[in-house]
């Protein structure tokens, strides 16, 4: 197993819990515990000076508070098993600033986003925020546990944001999807809606031209209608013409027999005369409807 990478968070230096002889019994595997600290070759410096068992007591609640709120790191490098402890030094004013510093130098090496969902500047940032949990612990316990309520709020607050963003990404989707599908329909409607409206240009089309047909069929009956109705007026005109010339001739020729006839005083005359008068006027009549129309 690799080795946790570095963090803003300040730990111990990491220490040897157990170390695997033998992997087919892992019960009887030896427990032992050997920080890794240097060996200092210089004098032994004076042994510490007795503190009071409160003092001890507040210090181990403490650190037991304080590994609670932030777990110790464990990793197995071979068949060792390394663990490393949050630590409970003190912290100062420059320390807070170095941290500070720090974690303006990770977000340049990491070329963490300013704005913007980033993964890399939110893991600093809860870095950051846990190793101040760290210092207040350490100086106050209450006020730590309060630190920690304010960070799983704030985690839970962004795992729901998160989720809502998942969601909303695969509703996103398939609404995505739905459109598509929806898009493959409509543009086969359109297609249909093309070829019909195609289909019914292709229908005017051919209505105009039997409608253009038509009219120019009629206008051309028409106009043979028109040319033989004036014929026929022109005829009855001469007709009527002639027939006022006959009645003239014939009311002339009645005049003559008449006066014949008076002069005359002889009722075979004036039989004769009235004979002669009917033959012509029938002779007449006959020549105004045997005439040919011209």
């Amino acid at each position: 197993m690799i080795p946790p990478a570095e963090s803003l968070l300040k730990y111990n230096n990491p220490v040897l819990v157990s170390k695997c002889t033998d992997r087919k019994s892992p019960k009887g595997r030896p427990l032992r515990v050997s920080p890794q600290q240097p060996v200092d070759s210089g004098p032994v410096p004076p042994p510490p000076k007795p503190k009071s068992a409160s003092t001890e007591a507040t210090k181990q609640e403490n650190e037991e508070i304080l590994n609670a709120i932030l777990p110790p790191r464990e990793w197995m490098e071979g068949n060792q098993l390394w663990v490393q402890q949050v630590s409970s030094a003190p912290c100062t004013r420059a320390d807070v600033v170095n941290l500070e510093e720090l974690l303006d130098t990770k977000l340049q090496q990491r070329q963490a986003r300013e704005t913007g969902i980033c993964p890399v500047r939110r893991e600093l940032y809860s870095q950051c925020f846990d190793e101040l949990i760290r210092q207040v612990t350490i100086n106050c316990a209450e006020r730590g546990l309060l630190l920690l309520r304010v960070r799983d709020e704030i985690q839970m607050t962004i795992a729901a944001y998160q989720t809502l963003y998942e969601s909303s990404v695969a509703f996103g989707m398939r609404k995505a999807l739905q459109a598509e599908q929806g898009k493959a329909d409509m543009e086969k409607r359109i297609s249909d809606l093309e070829n019909e409206k195609h289909d019914l240009k292709k229908q005017l089309n051919e209505q105009k031209a039997k409608c253009d047909a038509v009219e120019k069929r009629e206008n051309e009956r028409r106009q043979v209608e028109e040319k033989k109705h004036a014929e026929e007026i022109q005829f009855l005109k001469r007709t009527n013409q002639q027939l006022k010339v006959m009645f003239h001739k014939y009311i002339q020729k009645k005049n003559v027999l008449l006066r014949l006839s008076i002069n005359s005083s002889c009722v075979p005359c004036l039989k004769l005369s009235t004979g002669l008068f009917v033959l012509f006027f029938f002779q007449t009549q006959l020549e105004g409807i045997i005439t040919p129309k011209k």
